[in-house]
């Protein structure tokens, strides 16, 4: 007897698997149910799904080769529908041929100089940017939290450590800009950096260094042995 999708157990429910189990506990069938929404009148999403894939032995490189067309003659397969299987399957192909974008690395003060300076080090007011980085010290985002002016900017640490949750960091690396070319910190930074740190270890995500940048050159509070 079938049964719709939603008198399902919510942990079955291919979307509400999704958001609760991740994308990867899900089979290629209930992924692409989850791409048309819904079955027939007689048969669920999944399973409307299972049989498009069977037509093909499971195969989702034979499915990607199946036109609009053919995939419309089955029953519970409109046209938008059929777009949108076709569409998903092409994106696949197109990562396939992509070459793996490689993160950058942070080995050092140095290599944040590097990639900041380009950013900040010849900007005429200051900003604040932190940098997100997985347990292999990569960078997995950089997020300007603020732009201010000549002499300071205002940071939100709930926004610091929110987006940080949000790209599962490990450490982040705190890193603004002094227009003035001085690379001194002043007592609010020393403070803001004290209080980042602090938050950090609240929540496990360790703070690893703060880099003034400028024009020319950096101070990084960690060599310096403030950390």
């Amino acid at each position: 007897m079938y049964t719709p999708i939603n008198q399902w157990a919510e942990d079955d429910r291919p979307r509400e698997k999704f958001l609760l189990k991740g994308k990867s506990a899900l089979s290629d069938s209930e992924l692409l149910a989850i791409l048309i929404g819904s079955g027939s009148r007689n048969e669920s999403a999944v399973q409307l799904c299972q049989r498009i894939l069977a037509s093909t032995n499971n195969n989702l490189n034979q499915l990607g080769k199946v036109s609009v067309q053919q995939l419309m003659e089955f029953k519970g397969i409109g046209e938008a529908k059929a777009i949108s299987i076709a569409a998903a399957l092409e994106l696949g192909r197109r990562r396939r041929n992509e070459d793996v974008v490689e993160l950058d690395k942070i080995t050092s003060s140095k290599a944040v100089f590097q990639i900041m300076q380009p950013i900040i080090g010849e900007l005429h007011h200051e900003e604040f940017w932190v940098l997100y980085l997985n347990n292999s010290n990569k960078v997995l985002h950089k997020a300007q939290l603020s732009k201010g002016g000549m002499t300071g900017t205002v940071v939100d640490p709930r926004i610091v450590f929110k987006i940080a949750l949000e790209y599962n960091a490990i450490s982040i690396i705190l890193t603004h800009n002094h227009p003035s070319g001085k690379l001194v910190p002043s007592d609010q930074d020393k403070e803001l950096t004290r209080r980042l740190k602090l938050a950090g270890q609240q929540m496990h995500i360790l703070v690893l260094d703060h880099i003034i940048i400028t024009e020319t050159g950096f101070y990084s509070f960690n060599d310096d042995g403030i950390f």
